[in-house]
């Protein structure tokens, strides 16, 4: 992991950007993932699933930057889906109430089989 804290990586994976977002997510941290969020919306991206197997902590920073690629992303059709939290980083989203706000999996297979089946249903 960086120094700063947060490592965030993309891959592609069966049309889906896969973020894999490692470390401390808070105010410090956060642009880091907006750039690579933005990246993503740019290069055309509409379906992204992040990956947080190994976020371990976040703040109303990092939840902000989640919570700021929703509408662009459903406008174009897809959806910002979220999976693999632990259990405290789990904690969070259901306290604020993200929990309602996004789609959250076990695992990324999981997350990806989400945008498979919402295709198959419309």
């Amino acid at each position: 992991m960086p120094e700063s804290g947060l490592a965030v990586e993309s891959t592609e994976r069966d049309g889906v950007t896969v973020v894999k977002v490692q470390g401390f997510l808070d105010a410090h941290t956060a642009p880091s993932l907006d750039r690579e969020l933005r990246r993503a919306l740019a290069a055309g991206a509409a379906r992204v699933v992040v990956d947080l197997e190994e976020l371990t902590y976040i703040s109303s920073a990092g939840l902000g930057v989640f919570l700021s690629y929703v509408e662009p992303l459903r406008d174009r059709g897809g959806d910002l889906r979220l999976c693999s939290l632990l259990p405290k980083v789990q904690r969070v989203f259901d306290i604020v109430g993200f929990s309602s706000v996004f789609q959250i999996s076990g695992s990324v297979e999981d997350a990806i089989q989400t945008f498979a089946g919402a295709e198959r249903g419309s």
